[in-house]
């Protein structure tokens, strides 16, 4: 018999030691969101506290001195060995690019580190060593982690754990069992979720509205989650396109044809920016009058200078306005188990809304063991320290169906108001409700590039340039991103102020943050007396900001002007638009 070549494979190496470890992210779905060159990306945040928060949730990390390694790159790196990496997506033999970013001291996006290392879709964990980079002394905290695809919108499910140097220890991961949504436990928190049915007549109303056939337009407004962050497709899995399609089966006839989905979230902003945006954003200025609107600020307005008015006054804009649509409150919650839910109820329950709560919902079975009622873990609700899962989105879109299905078997006696209020196309019931937090707000209006000269005389001065590197959010059902305010005024340098005249009592402005060093500060001067300073790169990331620069004004016709302050006037600045009060 004649011998054959017969390839023997060498004895495999013993297996490197990895030593201890814990997740950062655990089974996470992303998505490669499409980037110019028809590549997809993943951005995935860890600066201001959010790695400290991955590593108590999906770490189970409680030992204060391994937390506070991680907020600083020095830190990190004195603690991490490796980073075990592992993704899976439908090509097994499809390469994904992983990329550590560092933010730098100088310039937070551009001078610090970024470690890029290529693993293989096939769901095996591929360690990179810290070592394997040459790391730049400009490095300050660890900024993002980024999962990038050769094709935009590639569905993919990843982990990432920490192995630790020497000396330091961890606890073993614990084993996560599925959800099952279908045991009475869960039945329990959808009913601890229903904060408060309120007066339930206008919901009933437009139930029965949808299912008659008529046309029907459902609205959702509010920050990143009901923009649906955390959501892989973010089109398909968010919380409020969730509730759309629960809305159309609850209304037997209802279709998709007769019912219409509007989705207006904004990452990072609140009712401030949102009363400012309702019109448009929502309402198309003028061109679509919701029946439902859905409003979730909770984990937003920390930032609302008001506190609480710009709330109020959104609510009484949408209870307000001709159509009478019914007004939803969403309180949504973070994974310190916080929210302004306090706060913004004392609203709900001056006006008699039905509130629905996801604090109420989950956090209390957070802290139980599965075998005593924990139906959901908070590394299985959270997809990262602030936004949902597509789990934690099934379950705010079964709260509020919970709610609505408590309306619509609701009995008449149940519901409050007046049938003829109702019926009527008269605004009635919010002109009956004392003011919580006050209303000087509730008929502001937006006004930029695009109409500025219907509603006051402007001199832009040296800001003439139009910004187009802006925030920009998934509209409605769309996987493209739509930019906010693109009709700005934008400074690249000079000292010609923005100069207008302006008839209103109370005025906004909306401007451009950023964490780029090129930005500079402006001063605001109002009728010739300053009334503030902007530095827009306090927030540290390009997004949207409602401010004030006056209220409780006499109706009067107001100069304003906002110059560059002194050093900066070679800097950049972007007045997006403005928000003003008038009586007509």
């Amino acid at each position: 018999m004649e011998e054959q070549n017969v390839l023997v494979p060498k004895a495999p190496k013993d297996p490197e030691k990895k030593g201890k470890s814990f997740y950062i992210m655990r089974n996470k779905q992303v998505a490669g969101s499409p980037q110019s060159d028809g590549s997809g990306t993943q951005v995935i945040f860890i600066n201001d506290e959010r790695l400290v928060s991955f590593a108590r949730i999906a770490g189970g990390i409680s030992d204060e001195g391994i937390l506070d390694l991680l907020r600083g790159a020095e830190g990190f790196r004195s603690l991490v060995y490796g980073m075990g990496v592992s993704v899976e997506t439908n090509n097994p033999k499809e390469k994904v690019s992983f990329v550590l970013q560092m933010y730098g001291k100088t310039d937070p996006y551009v001078t610090g580190t970024q470690l890029k290392r290529e693993v293989q879709g096939d769901g095996m964990e591929h360690m990179i060593k810290l070592s394997e980079a040459d790391w730049s002394e400009d490095d300050d905290t660890p900024g993002q982690i980024r999962f990038e695809f050769a094709q935009a919108n590639t569905l993919a499910k990843v982990s990432v754990r920490l192995y630790l140097q020497d000396g330091f220890d961890a606890p073993e991961p614990e084993e996560e069992e599925g959800v099952d949504f279908s045991v009475p436990a869960y039945g329990k928190m959808l009913e601890k979720s229903l904060l408060g049915m309120g007066d339930c007549s206008r919901l009933k109303k437009v139930i029965n509205k949808a299912r008659g056939g008529e046309d029907t337009t459902v609205a959702f407004i509010g920050g990143s989650i009901t923009q649906g962050a955390g959501a892989i497709p973010i089109d398909k899995q968010c919380y409020a396109w969730k509730t759309f399609q629960g809305f159309c089966g609850l209304c037997g006839k209802g279709t998709e044809d007769n019912i219409h989905y509007r989705k207006a979230g904004v990452g990072g902003t609140s009712s401030e920016l949102g009363m400012v945006r309702y019109d448009r954003d929502v309402c198309s200025d003028g061109t679509v009058e919701p029946d439902l609107v859905v409003v979730e600020f909770a984990v937003n307005d920390e930032g609302d200078e008001t506190g609480g008015e710009s709330f109020e006054c959104l609510v009484r804009k949408i209870l307000s306005s001709p159509k009478a649509p019914a007004v939803v409150l969403l309180f949504s919650v973070f994974s310190n188990d916080m929210n302004l839910q306090e706060r913004l109820s004392k609203v709900g329950e001056a006006y008699r809304l039905p509130m629905v709560s996801l604090k109420d919902c989950v956090v209390e079975q957070f802290y139980l063991k599965p075998e005593t009622g924990r139906v959901i873990s908070k590394n299985q609700y959270f997809y990262d320290v602030y936004h949902p899962s597509n789990l934690g989105h099934t379950v705010m879109a079964d709260c509020l169906l919970h709610l609505f299905q408590a309306a619509d078997a609701a009995g008449e006696g149940q519901c409050l108001e007046a049938e003829e209020a109702v019926n009527s196309q008269a605004v009635v019931f919010p002109e009956n409700v004392a003011p919580v937090y006050g209303i000087e707000f509730q008929n502001i209006r937006l006004m930029d590039r695009s109409n500025a000269e219907k509603i006051a005389e402007i001199d832009c001065g040296d800001f003439s340039e139009t910004d187009t590197e802006l925030q920009a959010v998934e509209r409605d059902r769309n996987l493209h991103r739509t930019a906010e305010f693109p009709h700005n005024w934008m400074h690249v340098g000079g000292s010609r102020p923005f100069s207008m005249d302006i008839v209103c009592s109370a005025l906004l402005i909306v401007e451009k943050d950023s964490a780029s060093p090129r930005t500079g500060r402006i001063e605001a001067y109002v009728d010739g007396e300053p009334v503030r300073v902007i530095d827009p790169r306090e927030v540290g990331w390009v997004h949207c900001n409602a401010l004030i620069l006056f209220r409780g004004m006499e109706q009067k016709k107001h100069h304003v002007e906002i110059r560059m302050a002194e050093g900066d006037e070679e800097k950049q600045f972007t007045i997006l638009g403005f928000g003003y009060v008038r009586k007509e």
